[in-house]
């Protein structure tokens, strides 16, 4: 690192502890706690940052916080956050109190410390640099959400009612970091989501097992139609499923490519813990470009203690499917149901719960090169990776339609910061290096 660069590292780690009580906020939006304190706790902070406007956008359920800053250039760059994080439990898989944040071995363990709050911190704490050192070098915007984890559905009435507020040239998205080869990942786009349920009743009330010779069995019905919609490597058996699945063009085929090769496979099995390997031979193309079509979990019959023999007359699985950009997720859900028809299985009865599309920026758009470059001055050039989309969902796509700016998703990330699950941490070393990444970015972005 350079001076200035260490100067901002060490800027951030001193600035560390007036960040942590964000952590210690309970706003949990499956279970509608914490999200008023929340709330008041970013307003006073962005008041304390020197924001020039605080907004809150209330007409649904959980606010919006908005802020902007003005800058020495006329650029303007919008930040998108989330406030709310998972539930903690399973509390006893824990190693410390999920809601206050314990530095173990280098890492800052805490719930919400790398799905989504430890990344708001770092880009406080480079306002605060900031502000301390020579002002905001471009005019800065947060929108900061409090349902992502209940899958924001209502961020596209949200973008759409208050989007002159959001007008912005470039967007920094959530929810980038260090894959698990180390590399800092600038990542382009998001996959799409589709959230289902399909259920089945065989009779009108559960009847002894003794019958199972004549008597058909909801469990199995479930199993055996959810079963014909894949393939033995899960490749989706559904018609016109792959439709609208645009092919690479050359550029993008070469990125994935080259994350191919740098793929540790070794490693994520380590990670994962998987007990039967990867399924496939290029994760990176599949997860990368194709979609999935994925059983979340199945509910049928008796599942208590001692013996009940019973043939269940109702049977429940949840599903979602991970679609790329271009990929519509009612239709998807639909071209499911018709499949399962066609596979003779009309008493399957798909329910559609939510669904948020795709959405890719062009990995050769000028922004998101400059976020390649800096990366390169910040990391070194042979630890960074382009990124077309990550494997995850979010909004961008509900943002970009009305904002037209390019969106690059970059933070503090690592692979093993467990997002969603007991002992969820952040690196220092990679809250510092990123830190030191964005206040870079933003100052070139500035200038050039």
């Amino acid at each position: 690192m350079t001076t200035n660069f260490n100067q901002i590292a060490d800027f951030m780690m001193n600035d560390l502890d007036n960040q942590l009580p964000y952590l210690r906020l309970k706003s949990i939006s499956a279970q509608n706690t914490g999200i008023d304190e929340t709330v008041n706790y970013l307003v006073q902070k962005f008041k304390s940052l020197g924001a020039d406007e605080i907004k809150l956008f209330s007409e649904y359920q959980n606010p919006v916080v908005f802020a902007s800053f003005q800058g020495k250039s006329d650029k303007t760059v919008l930040f998108y956050n989330h406030y709310d994080v998972q539930p903690p439990e399973p509390l006893n898989e824990w190693h410390t109190d999920p809601f206050e944040p314990t530095i173990v071995d280098g890492q800052l363990v805490a719930r919400g410390a790398s799905d989504d709050k430890g990344e708001l911190m770092s880009r406080l704490s480079v306002l605060s640099y900031f502000k301390q050192n020579g002002g905001f070098p471009c005019n800065l915007k947060f929108f900061v959400e409090g349902e992502e984890e209940i899958g924001s559905p209502d961020i596209t009435p949200y973008i759409k009612n208050h989007a002159a507020d959001l007008a912005c040239d470039a967007m920094i998205w959530e929810g980038g970091g260090k894959n698990a080869a180390e590399k800092f990942q600038v990542i382009a786009g998001t996959k799409g989501i589709a959230s289902f349920d399909v259920s089945v009743e065989s009779a009108s009330t559960d009847i002894h097992s003794s019958l199972a010779g004549y008597v058909d069995n909801a469990a199995w019905r479930l199993v055996k139609g959810l079963s014909s919609l894949t393939d033995s490597e899960h490749h989706v058996l559904v018609d016109h499923f792959y439709d609208d699945v645009k092919p690479l063009d050359d550029y993008e085929s070469q990125v994935v490519d080259g994350l191919e090769t740098g793929f540790n496979k070794t490693a994520t099995v380590k990670n994962l813990g998987l007990v039967n390997g990867l399924t496939t031979d290029r994760p990176v193309h599949e997860v990368m470009t194709q979609p999935t079509l994925t059983i979340n979990g199945l509910t049928s019959g008796y599942e208590g203690q001692g013996i009940k023999t019973i043939i269940p007359r109702t049977a429940h699985a949840k599903l979602d499917c991970r679609l790329v950009p271009g990929q519509d997720p009612a239709k998807s859900a639909e071209l499911i149901q018709k499949q399962l028809v066609k596979n003779g299985f009309p008493d399957l009865k798909l329910h559609f719960n939510l669904g948020e599309p795709g959405f890719k920026t062009p990995l050769q758009d000028t922004f998101v090169q400059q976020n390649l470059s800096t990366a390169k001055q910040v990391y070194g050039a042979d630890n960074v990776v382009l990124v077309p989309n990550q494997p995850g969902g979010g909004p961008m796509l509900a943002f970009y339609n009305e904002v037209k700016a390019p969106i690059v998703a970059v933070g503090i990330r690592n692979a093993n910061g467990n997002p969603h699950a007991p002992n969820e941490n952040f690196r220092l070393q990679d809250y510092q290096q990123a830190s030191v990444f964005l206040a870079t970015l933003l100052r070139q972005y500035a200038k050039d």
